[in-house]
């Protein structure tokens, strides 16, 4: 599995002064699977800001101590990062922080914009300078200008939304007031629940609400716009209905954690519903059903019930390997796949094996992970696949840019098969997606190009370096 979702989003907002950060430390912690790269805090104490970010997990970047120099306040805003567009660098750590005119404000943001090159070029013109090469800076380019001549942040914040074209689920925090806003088509999830002590809390998943022990009140709309503040919580919903609802099916597939729930739908089921599928669609006879973890263990759970084919725990996990760890590249002697993943030989051994994953990208790890098996002693190896082939590019913030490395693109289902080196191959169908969610309200682009929104005109991730280089040059 080489597919990566680029970040989730945070925000507390106490009815007290208290220790928000140490609240934000677990929900971000909670959200950890969805970004690797990098991490950050702001602590909103009066109107005062106060911020740590840095690269690496949020274990490894908040220590006790830096955690203790973050000021204790009322509100907070937290993100963690996975870059589908910019650069690995410490200026593309979130939230990004803002000082203008009207006052302060702390940005953490979920998706990418598909008109954000436009939008970075006509600000750049008006005299705007940018410190990062994130989509993130530009939607608080946009907001600020807004800010500047209208009457209240959330105000900003709806006018800044007629301009912004794509994915984005953001909380933002300014002196007073913390914002949450969900994109038209409600690409990303986003909701949010209350404390006991009626502190509320935001977050991507509803995993991170349970995390810091918040009930669950609901999920944001698609288009709706929620300002938190001392009154209480105010809906605005101008942007709702605009476009019809298209949330990422891949978050149910792989992104969410199990145990959280998206728009009503449990992740967990829908990944169970997915195996159930699968082995009406591309039975096997096999003597027991394994799943890839950490996605595709529920999916193969689901293939067993459906199947009567027993389950069993096939591949062990290392959890305390993070994306810091040292890259196999570097040594070229040692198997990325091999250090992340442990067969369990009695398990495996003179079994037919029906082997559970949530996607193939490339191949190369599906082809690692079997011969992992091969290895073990597997008879047979019967590949299922929890969803269809990979064949376009996604603009709204899955790592998925370029057809020319997907291999769905350019080999049938057959070719893959012997690639890879597995006895049988089988996709999810497509016109099934809809039974995972009980609903047709999802994005497939990247299953079958039909994209909600205009499609870029740079498709590259570094499209911002890039034209900073292609500038450059001009200039000389």
């Amino acid at each position: 599995m080489a597919i990566h979702e680029e970040c989730g989003v945070f925000g507390v907002m106490s009815t007290k002064r208290e220790n928000v950060a140490g609240i934000a430390y677990y929900g971000l912690y909670a959200l950890q699977h969805r970004g690797q790269e990098s991490c950050g805090i702001v602590v909103n104490d009066d109107g005062v800001f106060s911020s740590y970010k840095d690269l690496g997990l949020v274990s490894e970047v908040f220590s006790k101590d830096t955690l203790a120099h973050l000021s204790d306040g009322n509100m907070a805003v937290g993100h963690v990062r996975y870059g589908t567009t910019g650069g690995t660098t410490r200026n593309n750590c979130q939230p990004i922080e803002v000082n203008h005119q009207k006052g302060k404000m702390a940005l953490a943001h979920n998706g990418n914009l598909s008109n954000a090159l436009e939008l970075r070029d006509k600000l750049e013109l008006s005299g705007a300078i940018f410190h990062t090469t994130s989509d993130t800076e530009t939607i608080a380019y946009v907001v600020t200008r807004e800010r500047l001549v209208t009457p209240s942040i959330e105000d900003a914040v709806s006018k800044a939304m007629n301009s912004l074209e794509g994915a984005y689920s953001l909380i933002l925090m300014s002196s007073t007031k913390m914002i949450a806003a969900r994109d038209p088509y409600g690409f990303r999830p986003l909701c949010y629940g209350q404390m006991s002590d009626g502190a509320y809390v935001i977050a991507s998943e509803s995993c991170a609400l349970t995390a810091v022990g918040a009930e669950f009140v609901r999920d944001v709309l698609p288009g709706e716009i929620l300002v938190f503040s001392e009154s209480g919580v105010e809906s605005r919903k101008e942007h709702c209905d605009k476009q019809k609802r298209k949330t990422c099916i891949f978050e149910y597939i792989y992104f969410a954690r199990p145990d959280s729930v998206i728009d009503g739908v449990s992740v967990s089921k829908s990944r169970v519903r997915a195996g159930e599928i699968l082995a009406g669609n591309y039975p096997a006879d096999a003597d027991i059903v394994i799943g890839v973890p950490d996605s595709g263990l529920e999916a193969a759970l689901g293939f067993s019930r459906a199947s009567g084919i027993p389950y069993g725990i096939g591949l062990i996990k290392n959890k305390y390997i993070g994306r810091t760890f040292i890259s196999p590249g570097q040594n070229e002697r040692m198997d990325q796949v091999r250090i992340k993943l442990s067969p369990v030989k009695n398990v495996i051994e003179g079994k037919r094996v029906v082997l559970i994953d949530d996607s193939i990208v490339r191949g190369t790890t599906s082809k690692r992970i079997v011969k992992l098996l091969r290895d073990a002693g597997a008879k047979e190896i019967h590949m299922r696949i929890s969803a269809p082939p990979f064949l376009h590019p996604c603009y709204y913030g899955t790592d998925i840019d370029s057809e020319e490395n997907l291999i769905a693109c350019h080999h049938s289902m057959e070719e893959i098969a012997e690639m890879i080196g597995v006895d049988s191959l089988g996709y999810l169908p497509l016109e099934k997606l809809n039974q995972l969610v009980e609903s047709e309200d999802y994005c497939t682009a990247c299953f079958n190009g039909v994209y909600p929104t205009t499609i870029p005109t740079d498709l590259r991730k570094d499209r911002f370096e890039r034209k900073l280089s292609e500038r450059a040059e001009t200039a000389k």
